[in-house]
């Protein structure tokens, strides 16, 4: 992939998880360590992150160097959740920050909070165990 489109493609990515985050370009600067004014340039396709800093991104946002480096628009989508409802509600505890959790464990979470969460997924399991 040239440069140019690759520019491109990390600009859109970077704009698209901080919107669905409600990131702004000031705390994403300060946790990665850089100013105001890269992340915009970083936006804008104007210049490319280094691979240090597209880490720092990716653990910010809890996704893969190839969520923001790969164009995955064209590829086919294979659906995890079977129900579109339950798609798009997990698909909303996704994309807030406060709820990830069940699909990031943060380093610093509380085990009890992770039993709770474990617990309560057991207990769904185990309801859609006996529909069955």
């Amino acid at each position: 992939m040239p440069e140019q489109e690759l520019n491109e493609l990390i600009a859109k990515r970077i704009s698209y998880y901080m919107e669905i985050n409600h990131t702004t370009q000031q705390e994403l600067a300060d946790y990665i360590g850089v100013s105001q004014a890269t992340i915009s340039n970083w936006q804008k396709g104007i210049k490319t992150p280094r691979m240090s800093k597209i880490d720092k991104l990716c653990d910010y946002f809890s996704i893969n160097r190839s969520d923001l480096m790969e164009d995955k628009s064209n590829q086919e989508q294979e659906h995890y959740y079977l129900n579109e409802e339950t798609s798009a509600i997990a698909q909303e505890i996704f994309e807030n920050k406060e709820l990830r959790l069940l699909f990031d464990t943060a380093k610093d979470a509380d085990p009890e909070d992770l039993s709770t969460v474990h617990n309560m997924l057991l207990a769904l399991k185990r309801k859609e165990q006996n529909r069955e």
